[in-house]
């Protein structure tokens, strides 16, 4: 009875299994073997180790400078509480290009490496940027089919630019949710090609009209930029960012398995190195005396869009309604790199947010509540 019990078991797994390569869903064993083998419920902030990767080399370090004040002062009681609810791991706080407070929780210090997630996106839209800066991009009103010549065949698609996917108003058939693992965002992240989990998707509207987070409107914005400088995504990003900002450690950029970068997620770097990317913004650009983006560049991407009801640029999250304006990096679970201009200030959290409360228009409570009280105490 056992025997033949065994043998039936056996037999249904492997339909099971035959199944799922069939219809496409095989990143789904992947996926169970780095999530709940591991003991996770999902992603997770340290998962890098996991996927390969390309390695986004540093230059010629230049360390942050420490304010007279660093870590003198505590953090306020209600703001502790809540990076402890959040279950924050980092939180560093720059103030007029100095860094004045830094702490880490749960193992984790300076040199801890974590997943960016969507922060990915705005570094992704900095290296689009360069691109039409060195020309190897027309301009944000160039054609997508331009660099995938298949796309003047597809209904909606000969309509698609490359500023559709930057402003995430590509109109993708794509669903962005990152807990049921039969949509795009799990394939794409589990899966073996991006090719195919990204360019297999139409199109359910006429891009340029609907603003729609998608991820998949950042990986295909990826595969046209990488196609432009004819290098890796990870080999531009150490040219044109790591090294001219003197990032302090490599970092590196989650591939698949044709060693495309994950341009909707993934760079694996430290906290205080995120900040040099926040601080480069209030820096119009600039690193000391050297130009390395073009800072009307940098002020479309943190203009807010008509279509997004004023809560997204491109690649950055707006916050222009709060008392102390603010726009920033956002990633999943609580990725946060804060930029307040009118306080010249940085702020880097990083950690496992998973319950993230939104306010009305879809931004993170959190973000607006940190700023505040920052500002208040700092």
């Amino acid at each position: 009875m056992l025997k033949k019990t065994l043998q039936g078991f056996a037999a249904a797994l492997a339909l099971l299994i035959a199944l799922a390569y069939s219809f496409g869903y095989d990143y789904l064993f992947k996926g169970i073997r780095e999530t709940y083998l591991r003991g996770e419920t999902g992603s997770s902030i340290e998962d890098g180790n996991y996927f390969p990767s390309h390695l986004i080399a540093k230059g010629q370090p230049i360390p942050w400078q420490k304010d007279s004040l660093y870590n003198k002062k505590t953090l306020p009681n209600d703001l502790v509480d809540a990076l402890n609810k959040s279950k924050t791991v980092s939180f560093l706080v720059i103030k007029n290009g100095k860094l004045l407070h830094e702490e880490y929780w749960d193992h984790h210090n300076q040199n801890s490496k974590t997943n960016s997630f969507s922060m990915a996106k705005a570094v992704n839209v900095m290296l689009l940027g360069k691109a039409i800066e060195e020309e190897k991009i027309k301009g944000l009103d160039q054609k997508y089919s331009d660099f995938f010549e298949n796309y003047k065949n597809v209904e909606f698609g000969k309509d698609l630019t490359i500023g559709d996917l930057a402003k995430m108003e590509a109109g993708l058939d794509w669903t962005e949710n990152y807990k049921n693992p039969f949509l795009p965002n799990a394939k794409a992240y589990y899966g073996k090609s991006l090719a195919e989990a990204v360019f297999l998707r139409g199109f359910k509207e006429k891009p340029g009209t609907k603003f729609e987070y998608q991820s998949g409107a950042s990986q295909l914005l990826g595969f046209a930029i990488r196609k432009a400088i004819g290098k890796s995504i990870a080999e531009y990003t150490s040219e044109k960012l790591w090294k001219p900002l003197g990032m302090e450690q490599n970092a590196d950029w989650t591939v698949d398995e044709n060693g495309m970068e994950k341009t909707f997620c993934c760079i694996q770097s430290n906290s205080r190195d995120f900040a040099k990317l926040g601080q480069l913004f209030l820096d119009g650009g600039k690193v000391g005396n050297l130009q390395i983006m073009n800072p009307a560049f940098l002020e479309e991407m943190k203009t807010p869009t008509k279509l997004s009801n004023g809560v997204y640029g491109m690649g950055l999250w707006i916050n222009v309604d709060a008392p102390i304006k603010h726009y920033y990096f956002r990633g999943l679970y609580g990725q946060y790199i804060i930029i307040i201009p009118e306080k010249q200030m940085v702020l880097v959290r990083t950690g496992t947010y998973k319950v993230e409360q939104q306010d009305e228009k879809g931004r993170p409570q959190l973000v607006r509540f940190m700023v505040d009280e920052v500002v208040k105490n700092f």
